[in-house]
């Protein structure tokens, strides 16, 4: 397959660390794997023509709480498969289904059924991939809950984290904690010697606390701004820590109701290369308005595009986000285009190890996404095979 684009962000690294604009250029790609990619005329009579639009790399979602009606926690084959089959329409191509604090055993079982029939969705054609399982959870912060349900918070014990990795057989890939519990700084090298990428979260930690789980291992920062000890300039709490550390990464709710459009530009202003894109949608995403579960509890969502779904204290309860949405939101904000491709692209697929996946570039996987000039999803291509966008057909 060769495709000829007007325009083409590869979210590769430039010189200077700016991500790579083709315009215009072209992408080939064989048995799912992009062959070339370069800039100028196609060598050759292209298969689509691009007229229009951006072309960049699938969409990598590391934190789904469900979509389409369906609660990834609680749901079976079936509803994983749909989900799957739908977030291309989306522009996502990979994602790491979430579930969020729940007593441990509830956890381990819900890890253990996923277990056994996630390793069947990864070659589903024309389906978003299956990138392991986020547990947010439950080893956080009473005093930093969000909506999560703080009677069901555990004290970090190696015993609990043994058996929920366990249970998952290596469908576990991300944990969010609070670093401040007594006992989180050796779980924290637990999991990351297990290969387990830690986010922090859900917390009340200081500055320090936040340094000393990087010195563990820590690589993330989970939904930055909310549900943590903000900055403060003589307490840079979780934010300030997030922001000035150079290991970690942190990810953010585009929808501009859980973090301010100013306060957006502030985060990629002061950690360039840093931030990541999440949506951290809830069972209602692409849903009507009404009643959903997130956790097995009740949520609600109203009227009106893009408003967070809530608990019956008014509390944000994940989000009904789309991740083109998330992009084009970041670029309302002023944020370059460029810049916010690879935060919903390249630096997440890089922070859990997936380096074939988030650019456009020779031996990466064909995981392709186009935007329209709305920056709404037009087609999008996994491994190759068209998964949304039935005119290109």
């Amino acid at each position: 397959m060769l495709i000829a684009a007007a325009r083409i962000i590869t979210a590769v690294r430039a010189p200077y660390g700016a991500a790579e604009v083709l315009a215009p250029g072209y992408v080939a790609w064989e048995n799912g794997q992009i062959a070339s990619v370069g800039p100028g005329q196609p060598p050759g009579r292209p298969d689509i023509e691009l007229g229009d639009g951006v072309l960049l790399p699938g969409l990598v979602d590391i934190q789904v709480n469900g979509y389409f009606g369906v609660e990834l926690s609680a749901a079976d084959e079936v509803g994983w498969g749909a989900v799957a089959r739908r977030l291309p329409e989306t522009g996502t191509t990979a994602f790491v289904p979430t579930f969020i604090t729940a007593p441990v055993a509830e956890m381990a079982a819900a890890v253990r059924r996923a277990a056994d029939f996630a390793p069947d969705l990864a070659g589903m054609p024309g389906a978003a991939r299956v990138l392991g399982v986020h547990l947010e959870g439950p080893f956080i912060s009473p005093k930093r809950p969000g909506a999560h349900n703080p009677a069901w918070a555990a004290a970090p014990d190696p015993g609990a984290v043994a058996d929920l990795l366990a249970a998952g057989r290596g469908l576990v890939r991300v944990m969010t904690l609070a670093p401040e519990l007594d006992g989180a700084m050796a779980v924290i090298r637990q999991l990351t010697s297990a290969g387990v990428l830690v986010g922090v979260g859900h917390s009340d930690a200081t500055a320090a606390q936040v340094s000393a789980a990087a010195r563990c291992g820590a690589r993330l920062v989970t939904h930055l701004f909310n549900a943590q000890r903000p900055l403060h300039h003589r307490d840079p709490g979780v934010v300030g820590q997030a922001l000035a550390d150079t290991r970690l990464v942190s990810s953010l709710i585009a929808d501009l109701h859980h973090v301010a459009g100013q306060v957006v530009a502030i985060a990629f202003a002061a950690a360039p290369g840093r931030i990541c894109l999440i949506s951290d949608a809830s069972a209602c995403a692409g849903m009507p308005p009404g009643r959903y579960a997130l956790g097995g509890e009740p949520i609600e969502l109203g009227e009106g595009d893009g408003t967070p779904p809530v608990r019956a204290d008014g509390t944000l309860a994940g989000s009904a986000l789309r991740m083109d949405s998330a992009v084009a939101n970041m670029v309302a904000t002023g944020v370059g285009l460029a810049d916010a491709v690879a935060a919903a692209t390249r630096i997440p697929a890089d922070l859990i190890g997936r380096g074939d996946l988030g650019r456009i570039a020779a031996g990466a996987a064909a995981d392709l996404t186009w935007l329209g000039d709305d920056l709404r999803t037009r087609a999008t291509w996994v491994a190759g095979r068209l998964a949304y966008g039935s005119h290109l057909g």
